[in-house]
């Protein structure tokens, strides 16, 4: 018998029809010194959707992420991003990539030295030439989607972990990206916090109709979010599927990662609003 899945899980989810390709990665391959860190990895994610790079640590999964965000260069294969191949795009080609990506990091990555509104505000205060009460405008709506309303002068070390968690997402937000890379979401984080973050994630690609990409080791996160799942495993993708279907898959790596085959459910399917 598989242990049962809690709190986002507890409600089956069908699985969406698969929109346009937003991301494509072919064959990509990395070696960093004697170590083959991706070998031949290959996966698209479609527009809307919620696509989970689940794997142990050590599994090349915040390699793969770097080459998502222009980071990296493969050694091999290619990444297109909204049909444009960008594996050796060059920096200008990134930096206006970049605004179209939201990415929020395992530890936040907030400035300690700047206020909750500074720092949501700082993206909009590098790509755009907005009037500062426009600035404030969105600061404010961004932190009312993560439920942080009215923490504008606050300092990081004034938050809590979760909190501080929620503001890096209103930073990711603020640009209004149509992809968002989440590492790590729920890193650190005790567990109630941690589902707490998955039922965020869940309500703001339901609200916003954003394409997300979330790497994480946490199997609660990766059944809780994901449309599809994609394990990695000593650099390669070994599994990528429904939830369902990968919680089925009998290899050996999948099994060892998952620990024992779990009983999945899904919530209820929420469209865009």
């Amino acid at each position: 018998m598989g242990r049962k899945l809690t709190g986002a899980m507890a409600e089956q989810r069908t699985e969406p029809a698969a929109g346009e390709a937003i991301l494509q990665v072919r064959g990509l391959t990395k070696r960093l010194g004697a170590v083959e860190a991706l070998r031949d990895v290959t996966f698209t994610v479609h527009e809307g959707e919620s696509f989970v790079i689940m794997g142990p640590s050590g599994a090349g999964k915040s390699v793969l992420l770097k080459h998502l965000v222009g980071l990296l260069r493969p050694d091999a294969g290619e990444i297109v991003l909204w049909g444009l191949p960008v594996h050796d795009a060059d920096e200008a080609t990134w930096d206006r990539l970049r605004t179209r990506i939201g990415v929020v990091f395992q530890s936040a990555a907030l400035f300690d030295s700047l206020t909750v509104g500074e720092n949501v505000a700082f993206p909009l205060r590098r790509h755009r030439r907005l009037p500062e009460a426009e600035v404030r405008r969105i600061v404010a709506a961004k932190l009312r989607l993560v439920d942080l309303e009215g923490v504008e002068d606050r300092f990081p070390a004034e938050l809590s972990g979760g909190m501080r968690k929620r503001v890096g997402i209103a930073r990711a937000l603020a640009l209004d990206p149509e992809l968002i890379l989440y590492d790590e979401p729920t890193g650190g984080l005790d567990p109630l916090t941690a589902r707490a973050v998955d039922a965020l994630i869940a309500r703001l690609r339901a609200q916003l109709a954003v394409t997300s990409v979330i790497v994480t080791h946490d199997l609660e996160t990766a059944f809780g979010v994901g449309d599809r799942l994609a394990l990695l495993w000593e650099g390669r993708l070994v599994a990528v599927g429904p939830p369902q279907a990968v919680a089925a898959d009998p290899r050996p790596e999948v099994q060892s990662f998952l620990g024992s085959r779990p009983q999945v459910t899904r919530p209820a399917a929420v469209g865009p609003r």
